[in-house]
């Protein structure tokens, strides 16, 4: 038998079958898998004399999922703030890009975002970004799940010259590291106004053979549709639509300027939204539509973007926002619900990646991505409803444990590999490099 061990908190949100909330149970977990849920004592009974970690006042839960970033990004945190959209991809990042992006870069903002993601619960990111592979290093170093985005932007870059190089280099590295169990891949076109039509179809072709998601921005922001309209005669979506793109396999970033019947154009294809509010709001592209796409079925995970616009890796402040943005927005307090929200961030987003049969949920047979929060700190006392705790009150601070595929990773606050905090350390004191790189660009 596999190494195993048993996890006894206080509560238990399992959110998958068994939505209910537990009390006093156990997860029995053998190697990278959940061996079983149980009460406490019988998991005793049932494995005796394996290790116990007891976890009173905790609740334990899925893995948080972080649908949609650039992980990279870290490093240029804070270089393009107060900006909207276009302004700020023009005459910021942009620039500071083709000043900076390397496979050194990446791997350095990459592991410095996979940090703070990591610290807050989350155990799988949804990434798009240049030299994906340096990323995937970065995130082995942590024993972080990520699904690689194989971006294709219609612009040179250090990374490629052409939106077929593009591809190529991504499909090669999906062939070389396809095995690794922590690695998934995702198609990643930039957004419909940076890819032509011929490289779009063909990545609607490459998402049905090789059952691939496709991660992109759409309807970010009423420009972004204002120039599609002059340029095609059509809405984004529309486009990509008529392109073969609007199935199961699309996941929609942002989606903020989506109207009814396209919303219910998504729902009804199995498509699903990757929802970035603080992004949203602090490049004031608007406020997605996100109670009318729950009422049309429509699936929704969270993610963070990236740190240049956001500017926090925090997915439980995300959430936070989330919910209450799509309350107030709808003038309905029953919307979104704190349960429908931890699965939006947990197995909704598993879903969007295809991964819902591994992890996303807490039962028999699926992988052990755990994260467990400590709810006994005064500020989060009394607690009446332990998930409503977690979504309207926790934060980040209070991640005290975390296991992916059964490794336990974080304890008691801290990262448990010496070799990754002395890599975490290194990366740290070169940011006044990147910095000084950046310039003004």
């Amino acid at each position: 038998m596999s190494e195993a061990f048993l996890i006894a908190p206080t509560w238990i949100a399992p959110v998958g079958p068994r939505p209910d909330l537990l009390r006093h149970h156990a997860v029995v977990v053998e190697g990278a898998r959940i061996a079983a849920v149980l009460p406490r004592q019988q998991a005793l009974d049932a494995y005796p004399g394996i290790p116990e970690i007891e976890l009173e006042g905790h609740l334990l839960t899925p893995g948080f999922i972080n649908l949609h970033t650039h992980a990279a990004m870290s490093l240029l945190r804070g270089i393009g703030d107060d900006l909207p959209l276009a302004r700020w991809l023009e005459e910021r990042i942009w620039p500071a890009e083709a000043r900076l992006a390397g496979a050194d870069f990446v791997a350095d903002g990459a592991l410095l975002a996979a940090t703070e993601m990591l610290s807050g619960g989350i155990t799988t990111f949804n990434d798009m970004y240049f030299f994906p592979e340096a990323t995937a290093a970065s995130a082995r170093l942590l024993g972080m799940r990520v699904a690689l985005g194989l971006i294709v932007i219609g612009f040179p870059t250090a990374y490629a010259s052409s939106a077929a190089e593009y591809l190529r280099k991504g499909l090669d590295l999906r062939d070389q590291l396809g095995e690794d169990p922590l690695l998934s891949f995702c198609l990643a076109p930039h957004a419909p106004y940076t890819v032509e039509d011929e490289h779009l179809r063909r990545i609607a072709i490459l998402a049905d053979e090789l059952d691939l998601p496709v991660h992109i921005h759409l309807h970010e922001t009423a420009g972004e549709i204002e120039r599609s309209l002059a340029q095609y005669g059509m809405r984004p979506l529309e486009r990509l639509d008529r392109l073969g793109l609007v199935t199961p396999h699309l996941i929609g970033v942002h989606a903020v300027h989506l109207n009814d019947a396209e919303i219910g154009l998504l729902a009804d294809r199995g498509a699903s939204i990757a929802h970035c509010p603080h992004s949203n709001l602090k490049l004031a592209s608007g406020i997605a539509p996100v109670a009318r796409m729950l009422e049309a079925g429509l699936n929704v995970g969270i993610g963070t973007d990236g740190s240049a616009s956001n500017n926090r890796l925090d997915l439980l402040s995300e959430a936070r926002t989330a919910a209450l943005l799509a309350k107030g927005s709808s003038l309905r307090a029953e919307v979104w619900p704190a349960p429908a929200v931890l699965k939006a961030m947990t197995l909704d987003a598993a879903r969007a990646l295809g991964l819902d049969d591994r992890i996303g949920s807490i039962e028999a047979g699926k992988e052990a991505d755990l994260v467990a929060i400590d709810l006994s700190a005064p500020e989060l006392s009394p607690v009446y409803d332990p998930i409503s705790q977690l979504i309207y009150a926790a934060g980040r601070e209070h991640v005290a444990e975390v296991w992916i595929a059964g490794s336990h990773v974080v304890q008691k606050r801290q990262l448990g590999s010496s070799f990754a905090l002395k890599a975490i350390r290194e990366v740290v004191a070169r940011t006044a490099l990147w910095q000084n790189r950046a310039g003004n660009a």
